[in-house]
């Protein structure tokens, strides 16, 4: 009979400010090796579960703690957060919030080397880590010039080199395509064959039915259900809508769906679209030594965007699909105007938008929202959006995803999803005519990723035209009118 590694007795917590308790009297057991699943809406209390099996509560995020947490036999409140760094490793649903290092050689055995390793053992587990998580490409790199999805694959290898014991995974597949989360899977494979523990805290849920030994379904706090993953890997589709969970086995043919197109283009005349015209862009510049040229397409070699036009068809939802690092987010930032260095010029009414012109057109969320969100409250950040503030409009902005009763509250004190729905909100209240959503659904569970379809889908039908860089299968199935394959910053089809 395996012993219990993790403990939680009787846990009631309420951070620091909130008017109400997260967690209500939760109890928890998780036996050694055993692998958990922590799903349910956003908000629910899953994420505080993690950090309080790593320590995170009550030592950096205060507020009211009554009950007791014990991993590994140390009680978590009187064990400093150094004292558990070998036995419990976190990859969080924001890499860059664990990155010590600017390179990814540095940042893939910072781990090790901070517990005074031997040298000759910090080379070696590097290296076995590189090897297992095949990571020989991400080599050599500036973790800033990494995408979204390789960010999280180097802090999987970090804590992966570290050998803990327990392994906590908080979203883990929340920003990465479709291949690169069947390695994830391999990933928690490999540690389940190695004896480790692990805690998954996950919406995305048809790569894990059947990798989970216990299912815990958390609803205001509490541990609402508790199923074996035997018996909830047989979940039908209606069982999990009904829950507002998403599907175990739809994704897999949306998937299918969508990564095995032919290089087809979708033909659009320049009168019926919002033409991009040569668009070319690069983070690798050539040294030239007297004047700045501007990147074309007679530097093909160095290119990290190489559109020489590209036609979106007006009041549709089109889709963005690409491995990571393919240039998806290079894409959008180009497009509307981040990228000062990027040669493009759209065309829209009779007129034609250069430069920073193309941020008058467009309005973008980005990936890690943190970027974006300046005021104090919810309500003051989408009224910023507004050329004429309107408090009622946004108040239906705000009930229509669910995030009215946070009205009066700061953003950063929000979880992720609900700080993307803030970011989703000033989108909606701003006039752009072109809209980019980069990761929108990224930490959102079922119900709040259908209202996001659902906005998207009149977004476009009140005339605006939608970009959504994503790797949600379920949302490109729910909105999207046009699928456009980004490969190595070219169009690879548009359909």
């Amino acid at each position: 009979m395996k012993s219990d590694i993790i403990e939680l007795k009787n846990i009631s917590f309420k951070y620091k400010g909130s008017d109400n308790g997260l967690l209500n009297n939760v109890s928890l057991n998780i036996k050694r090796g055993e692998t958990v699943l922590l799903c349910g809406a956003s908000g629910s209390g899953k994420t505080t579960i993690i950090r309080l099996i790593n320590g995170l509560i009550p030592h950096y995020y205060p507020g009211d703690l009554t009950g007791e947490v014990c991993v590994s036999g140390k009680i978590i409140k009187d064990t400093e957060l150094y004292e558990l760094a070998g036995t419990v490793g976190t990859v969080f649903q924001n890499p860059r919030s664990q990155f010590f290092s600017v390179d990814t050689d540095g940042e893939i055995v910072f781990g090790p080397e901070n517990i005074g390793l031997d040298p000759a053992e910090i080379k070696k587990r590097g290296e076995d880590v590189v090897r297992e998580m095949k990571l020989e490409n991400l080599l050599g790199k500036s973790i800033f010039d990494l995408s979204g999805g390789e960010k999280q694959k180097i802090a999987c290898a970090s804590v992966s080199a570290l050998l803990p014991e327990i392994i906590l995974l908080d979203e883990p597949s929340s920003n990465l395509d479709w291949n690169a989360i069947e390695e994830l899977r391999q990933s928690i494979i490999r540690w389940k064959d190695q004896g480790k523990t692990i805690v998954i805290s996950e919406h995305r849920l048809w790569y894990l039915k059947d990798l989970t030994d216990r299912v815990l379904y958390m609803e205001r706090g509490i541990i609402k259900y508790e199923w074996s993953g035997l018996e909830f890997s047989g979940f039908d589709s209606k069982k999990t809508y009904d829950l507002k969970l998403r599907p175990t086995e739809m994704e897999d043919s949306i998937i299918e769906k969508y990564r095995n197109r032919s290089n087809g283009i979708i033909d659009i005349k320049d009168d019926d679209a919002i033409v991009l015209k040569d668009f070319y862009f690069t983070y690798n510049h050539k040294p030239y030594f007297f004047i700045k040229k501007r990147v074309s397409e007679k530097d093909s070699d160095i290119l990290s965007l190489n559109i020489p036009k590209l036609n979106l068809p007006r009041g549709s939802v089109i889709g963005i699909v690409g491995r990571n690092g393919t240039g998806k987010s290079t894409f959008l930032r180009c497009v509307c105007g981040l990228e000062k260095d990027c040669t493009g010029v759209i065309e829209a009414d009779g007129n034609v938008y250069k430069g920073k012109q193309r941020l008058k057109l467009s309005y973008m969320v980005m990936q890690d929202v943190n970027h974006q969100l300046f005021t104090d409250s919810v309500e003051s950040e989408v009224l910023l959006s507004m050329e004429d503030q309107d408090k009622e409009k946004c108040e239906g902005i705000l009930k229509s995803l669910g995030i009215i009763e946070f009205k009066n509250k700061h953003p950063m004190a929000l979880s992720g999803g609900q700080k993307q729905r803030v970011a989703i909100a000033s989108a909606i209240a701003a006039k752009a005519k072109l809209l980019l959503f980069d990761e929108p659904t990224s930490g959102l569970d079922f119900l709040h990723m259908e209202k996001v379809a659902e906005l998207l889908k009149e977004l476009a039908a009140s005339g605006k035209t939608v970009l959504v860089s994503t790797h949600d299968s379920e949302l490109i199935d729910k909105c999207c009118d046009h699928v456009l394959c980004i490969e190595n910053g070219k169009v690879g089809y548009f359909v």
